[in-house]
């Protein structure tokens, strides 16, 4: 039995394919996708066309999400204004403002979200925003699709949604260079590649694991780990050496926040 109703995905990349899997595991009645490349179909519940012109004219999505990158809002958006009487929009895209989305479509019921690549393994977070006229029944499919690919929680303050782009919507990034950089130096410590891959990836998986099946906070996590006197404590006095390892972090965040204001226009 379906689950999900009819949905239209504008925009097709590794997101949006993160989410149609995810509905399709939850039962997915129908979806359309819109992507100028237009791949093949992953399914007979799914039809991919390569313009909003080629969207039949009898189908009637519950929730148009739009999955583009922001730089294309301004040109796409228009495109699908048809759909702001009946169905719900749902933005993940970066920067774009309830705002912005109202004007490029002319009004309509707007939810502004930001999923994050874990979605890809249903292990995603994705925090999210009402506009106003967004019903309860529209709040509850939005909740329903984004947690086919993860854990959901919503705000009502839409500036928040740019430091979350910034700390969950880009930290995916953020640890695979932790793993990358951890392999890198234990190749410089002589160990063999192959080891130093499976070593870097299995402790950033693992460590996750753990902080997600621990009722402790991550600073008690890692005091666990630090023995006095130990190895990970003269590593720890490196990374936080004139507080570089946190300071970074700090301005990153606060840099990836102002760009994610930036695209907004």
């Amino acid at each position: 039995m379906s689950t999900i109703p009819p949905i239209l995905l504008v925009g097709f990349g590794k997101m949006g394919g993160a989410m149609l899997a995810g509905w399709r595991e939850q039962g997915l009645s129908r979806a359309i996708a819109v992507d100028p490349a237009c791949p093949a179909s992953p399914g007979p519940d799914v039809t991919v066309v390569a313009s909003a012109g080629e969207i039949p004219a009898d189908f009637a999505p519950a929730a148009v999400v739009l999955a583009v990158k922001p730089q294309s809002a301004a040109d796409t958006l228009p495109l699908y204004a048809r759909y702001t009487g009946s169905a719900v929009m749902l933005s993940i895209m970066a920067g774009q403002t309830i705002a912005g989305i109202t004007g490029l479509l002319g009004g309509g019921a707007i939810v502004r979200a930001m999923p994050n690549t874990p979605a890809a393994v249903r292990q995603g977070i994705t925090v999210c925003c009402p506009g106003g006229g967004v019903t309860s029944g529209q709040r509850s499919l939005c909740d329903t699709l984004l947690k086919a690919i993860g854990d959901v929680a919503w705000v009502d303050d839409e500036a928040l949604i740019d430091p979350v782009t910034a700390v969950s919507g880009g930290g995916p990034a953020y640890v695979f260079l932790l793993a990358e950089l951890l392999e890198k130096a234990a190749i410089e410590q002589g160990i063999p590649p192959d080891l130093a891959r499976l070593m870097a990836r299995k402790t950033v998986s693992g460590s996750g694991a753990l902080l997600a099946a621990s009722s402790e906070d991550a600073a008690q996590l890692r005091i666990n780990v630090t023995s006095p006197k130990g190895t990970t404590e003269r590593a720890l006095a490196v990374m936080m050496e004139a507080s570089a390892w946190p300071d970074t972090i700090s301005r990153a965040i606060a840099a990836a926040t102002a760009r994610s204001r930036e695209l907004a226009g």
